[in-house]
């Protein structure tokens, strides 16, 4: 295999330039980097179209499978040194991993939704970090969907992809209207919590156990009136015992979302899975240390 060790190459300049939307949108791309992240693509059925390697900064043994798995799925392979893999990275600490595919998209008509099912509303969040994390934390939390309203960010973002771990991939993202988020929700019969530090009603004061929606909007100007007058909607706030009026909209969410698993395991502790296995590209000294000390108690289960 060639190896690109050039930072000038045209193929590596045309990489770099899909940090750009405007280049990611016209070319229907979405830039993924880190072993994590295109693991979970990948895990969740998304094809790449290009894989860039560079061996030398890998942090484990798994990463040559994974790349494995990119070639079976029609990924072409370009592998280069680290001073070119450095040139198209948004990292301080690159692990030697990136892939270029096929943006995601998702329309509302597409969602099948199981029954009690959980659903998060972001309207008009702006940072990607934030909307990144929400992912993150709606995956975690076993939502069926986000959705986002009115959006101020790129879904595509490849820092949208970093924050949100690959999560991005692992359950169903649609971009639509307030209007249309709010009509398609109290239409399926959703508890809908509206999320705003004026309301009187805690977060906790509502059965979360059937179908809910959990709706944040943006720290500075909040969730439009939409959510908020509507009657279909339920206003609710996290209980703020500094002088602080709000939290951060990526931690409030997450807030919110785990009252609802609080709920819902309650009532049944089996939908719990066991501990997943780490997922950088390494071993995880953690684990093994756990896995010893159990060996040692006579408790691996």
């Amino acid at each position: 295999m060639t190896e690109i060790t050039s930072p000038a190459n045209q193929r590596i300049k045309d990489i770099v330039r899909l940090r750009q939307r405007s280049h990611r949108d016209r070319a229907g791309a979405l830039l993924v980097e880190g072993y994590r992240e295109l693991k979970r693509a990948v895990d969740n059925s998304w094809r790449p179209n290009l894989v860039v390697t560079c061996p030398d900064l890998w942090l484990g043994k798994h990463e040559p499978s994974l790349v494995e798995r990119c070639e079976k799925a029609g990924a072409e392979h370009l592998r280069v040194t680290p001073p070119v893999f450095e040139k198209i990275s948004a990292r301080d600490r690159p692990d030697g991993l990136l892939a270029v595919g096929p943006q995601l998209r998702t329309k509302l008509a597409d969602l099948h939704l199981p029954p009690d099912a959980l659903v998060v509303v972001a309207e008009s969040i702006e940072k990607p970090g934030n909307l990144g994390t929400i992912l993150r934390s709606a995956d975690a939390a076993g939502a069926a969907a986000v959705i986002v309203c009115d959006r101020c960010t790129d879904v595509q973002n490849p820092n949208v992809v970093r924050a949100s771990v690959g999560t991005l991939f692992s359950l169903p993202v649609v971009e639509t209207s307030t209007a249309e988020a709010l009509e398609f929700l109290h239409a399926r019969g959703f508890r809908i919590l509206a999320s705003t530090p004026h309301a009187e009603a805690f977060y906790t004061d509502f059965d979360l156990t059937g179908p809910t929606a959990v709706v944040v909007g943006a720290e500075q100007v909040g969730l439009k009136d939409a959510w908020l007058l509507s009657p279909s909607c339920s206003a609710v706030r996290i209980p703020m015992l500094g002088q602080c009026d709000s939290l951060n909209v990526a931690s409030a969410t997450t807030i919110l979302l785990y009252e609802v698993v609080r709920q819902r395991v309650a009532k049944n502790r089996a939908i719990v899975p066991p501990p997943a296995p780490h997922e950088h590209g390494g071993d995880d000294p953690h684990v093994d240390s756990l896995h010893t000390a159990a060996a040692g108690r006579g408790t691996i289960r």
